[in-house]
């Protein structure tokens, strides 16, 4: 059940294939399992390569949809509205590689990129560092030249699928200030990675740290030309977390849903739950927001594909859409009373995926100071986005 008419809904048959999906794959029921046993989901992240629900925006020359961002925003939302972050993200884990489909060579993007969107193959995103997170200019892991190689020397933290990830794109510091981005496959030799201490949510990730220590990576194995990672990363961060708010925006309207249903017949003092304007008005403007905030997002994925510049609507977006999610998801677990803040509901896991948004590819103060930058321009280079 929905209120809203602002509802994105992907075109054609494209929705039912999503619907076939959660349904087929019970990806709901598997979302819940992977909380309290955390694994990579290698039978589902294959599956949903084969039904071509990994790399929606992907070129169809290396296996996607090749669709516009506003019908993958569509579709991930779709996603998540039915099973919560863990497969909508899985389905955009080729646009979190997106920097190797537009800027790796011919051999990478066969032997890797390829692969990633057929779900036979899992490639990570390494960027932060035990002294470098939101502020990836101050990277200490090195790549040194040494003939046809590059030695690769330090140690990534907070890395998602840091023990389960076949291959990993990495970024490194390559001389003063420079930074370059390499596809280095994680079973070379001098690699050591371990998983760390259980995450609040979305567990499935299993981030870990990864150590190099003498690693040895073929020169073609560099992203692009040497030094202009930074440039590669922001026009990628800027897709991304106009994505990522479609997926938060998605499992906070499943929360929306779920408790409107429930306060329209719970009863409390004689009379049900949504005749309590302590109730019913809080949840109105969660309405409001949760729509409002769709038509922002996708306001700016349609000056994105025009072109535009929209890297402070981006972050701005990101950071809306998660705050809005994290209410109305509250406000779900509230109005369910004690069955709300248990696990036989899925809100509480829920507000536990949601939350990871404050933080990752770029915390909420982050994506104030991105915006602000905008607003008042700044000469030099930026990592922030």
């Amino acid at each position: 059940m929905t209120a809203s008419p602002t509802v994105p809904v992907p075109s054609g048959t494209l929705a039912a294939e999503v619907d076939s999906a959660l349904r087929d794959l019970r990806l709901a029921e598997r979302s819940q399992q992977l909380d309290q046993s955390p694994e990579f989901p290698r039978a589902q992240f294959r599956a949903l390569g084969e039904r071509r629900l990994l790399g929606l925006r992907t070129a169809a020359e290396f296996g996607g949809r090749g669709l516009p961002l506003r019908e993958v925003a569509a579709t991930l939302h779709q996603l998540a509205y039915g099973s919560g972050t863990t497969f909508a993200k899985l389905s955009l884990q080729p646009e979190f590689c997106g920097v190797l489909a537009a800027h790796g060579s011919e051999r990478l993007r066969a032997d890797f990129f390829r692969p990633l969107v057929d779900g036979r193959l899992l490639i990570g995103n390494q960027v932060t560092e035990p002294g470098a997170g939101s502020d990836a200019g101050a990277l200490a892991l090195r790549a040194t030249r040494v003939g046809d190689e590059y030695v690769l020397e330090g140690t990534k933290s907070e890395a998602a699928f840091a023990a389960d990830a076949d291959a990993a794109i990495v970024y490194a510091k390559v001389g003063e200030r420079e930074v370059s981005v390499f596809l280095v496959p994680q079973t070379l030799e001098g690699i050591h990675r371990t998983v760390g201490s259980p995450d609040l949510g979305e567990r499935w990730m299993r981030r870990g740290t990864v150590e190099y220590s003498a690693v040895r990576v073929p020169a073609g194995n560099r992203i692009g030309p040497e030094g202009r990672a930074f440039d590669f990363l922001k026009e990628e961060l800027t897709r991304e977390r106009l994505l990522l708010a479609a997926i938060y925006l998605g499992v906070g309207r499943s929360s929306f849903d779920e408790v409107v249903a429930h306060v329209g017949v719970r009863e409390a003092f004689g009379k049900p739950l949504r005749a309590q304007q302590a109730v019913a008005f809080p949840l109105v403007e969660d309405w409001a927001q949760l729509d409002a905030t769709w038509l922002y997002v996708e306001h700016a994925l349609a000056r994105l594909e025009k072109g535009e510049d929209v890297v402070a609507q981006a972050a701005l977006a990101k950071r809306m859409a998660t705050g809005v999610a994290l209410a109305t998801i509250d406000h779900a677990i509230q109005f369910h009373g004690g069955r709300g803040y248990s696990s036989a509901l899925p809100h509480e896991q829920r507000w536990r995926d949601v939350r990871s948004g404050g933080i990752a590819h770029g915390p909420s103060e982050v994506m104030l100071r991105v915006a602000a930058s905008r607003l008042w321009p700044r000469p030099g280079p930026s990592a922030e986005g």
